[in-house]
């Protein structure tokens, strides 16, 4: 079992990590937005890109986006593949709520459907879809095999993993001041911006204790994909995993 299978939201919580995860997002909802800009300063948007680009390259029709909070991956894909549908799933109604606000003032959102659901049983049919898309959700799984062999399960044969997620610089210095940023600057924003600041002293920690780069395509791969790949970006901070069914 992954250390981060074992990492929940809220300590001393009796709760299932689930529904730990549900109530984070539910009470961060009006601030992720804002706190994923500044806590990337900005690059999130260039990692979406790169995560776009990966899916856009099967020329899929329809598309899957697993935690897809607030609908900032459906929308990237909307744009960039106009002709897809596309089916956003997310634990958390308070960020389906913000995803479904944006999408009513956005013309190319007319191919997204939003719907609540567990990623490790979306209850989507069998090989119903041609790409399925994540972005860091992996790590607040409650059990990340099941959330692979699930997305395995609603893919096509032939369809394509896209899988986005934060990760550690290995090198000494990248290292060094990512772990002084992670533990101290983004508690404190968190602290300072959101609802629920626990919820930022969790994500340094989901982050460290995640199955990363060849950790990660193993688990891809013991599902039953093929061909798992991993490219970094930004020192290691964020990677972007793919497979096939």
């Amino acid at each position: 079992m992954p250390k981060v299978e074992k990492i929940n939201p809220y300590h001393g919580d009796s709760r299932a990590k689930n529904e730990q995860v549900r109530s984070m997002f539910d009470a961060i909802a009006p601030a992720y937005d804002f706190m994923n800009r500044a806590m990337t300063f900005g690059l999130d948007r260039l990692w979406l890109r790169r995560l776009v680009d990966a899916t856009a390259q099967a020329s899929p029709a329809r598309i899957v986006d697993l935690a897809t909070g607030t609908g900032d991956v459906a929308f990237a894909l909307a744009r960039r593949i106009p002709s897809a549908r596309i089916t956003g799933l997310d634990l958390s109604e308070g960020m389906l709520d913000k995803a479904r606000a944006k999408a009513a003032g956005l013309p190319y959102a007319s191919g997204i459907s939003f719907m609540q659901g567990d990623c490790l049983a979306t209850t989507l049919p069998e090989s119903s879809t041609d790409a399925v898309t994540i972005a860091y959700g992996v790590r607040n799984f409650a059990d990340i095999a099941a959330g692979y062999r699930e997305m395995y399960r609603i893919l096509r044969p032939g369809g394509k993993l896209c899988v986005l997620e934060l990760s550690a610089p290995t090198a000494a210095l990248p290292k060094a001041l990512y772990k002084l940023y992670t533990r101290t600057l983004i508690p404190l924003a968190g602290r300072l911006m959101s609802h629920d600041p626990r919820a930022y002293s969790y994500l340094p920690e989901s982050i460290a204790a995640a199955p990363q780069r060849h950790d990660m395509t193993a688990l891809i791969e013991a599902a039953g994909f093929r061909d798992a790949r991993f490219r970094t970006f930004t020192f290691g901070a964020c990677t972007l995993y793919t497979a096939v069914k």
